[in-house]
């Protein structure tokens, strides 16, 4: 879209001089095209401005179609991650309608998190056949107070794939199958998984 003179001449003023119009009284488009076309600095200041108009909306409808505040939140910063990211890569083809642009992405993005979730649902419902648990041997019996909050600190596919492996007693080839994974991609991220888990209980064990 071409600019306006007038347009083109705020636009110019917000990235390139001294006395800039301010941010916060910018156009979302004008604000838009700044992040677009602005570098060092003035870009970083963009940017900011951006998050602090939008990120908070983004919130609003992850707290509407999530329910869950964590979840809201790290919706917000993807979403402004993905939105700043196009914006310097050119690939917003209207910035005046940047505000069309976040709302579609925050729709796509919980979208993806609903079928994932849905998806990680099914995949307990199938490996879930009301095996009965084995209790521990008391000398080797885990403490539940420093393990469950190292588990629930995992990234959720990690996390998956322990629960996977020693609740469900599943192979690799298997939670592959389940997760479309491959069987290595499994074993790594099960690795990963039981060094973060390590770690973690180490640190609260010191503590």
């Amino acid at each position: 879209m071409t600019l306006t003179p007038s347009l083109h001449g705020l636009y110019r003023s917000v990235v390139t001089s001294p006395r800039a119009t301010p941010l916060s009284a910018c156009d979302d488009g004008v604000l838009a095209r700044a992040v677009s076309g602005a570098s060092g600095e003035d870009a970083s200041d963009a940017e900011t401005e951006l998050y602090r108009r939008f990120a908070p909306r983004v919130r609003l409808f992850g707290l509407k179609h999530l329910s869950d505040r964590a979840a809201a939140d790290d919706l917000a910063q993807q979403v402004m991650l993905v939105v700043i990211t196009r914006l310097r890569t050119g690939e917003v083809r209207e910035p005046d309608q940047i505000g069309s642009f976040v709302l579609g992405t925050s729709r796509m993005m919980v979208a993806g998190k609903k079928r994932g979730e849905r998806r990680r649902a099914a995949i307990f419902a199938r490996f879930d056949a009301h095996e009965e648990a084995v209790d521990p041997a008391n000398d080797l019996a885990l403490d539940g107070s420093r393990l469950a909050p190292c588990l629930a600190a995992l990234r959720e596919r990690e996390r998956t794939i322990l629960l996977l492996t020693y609740y469900a007693d599943k192979s690799a080839p298997e939670i592959a199958a389940a997760m479309g994974m491959t069987s290595g991609a499994v074993r790594i991220g099960r690795h990963r998984a039981l060094a973060s888990m390590r770690d973690c209980i180490e640190t609260r064990r010191a503590s």
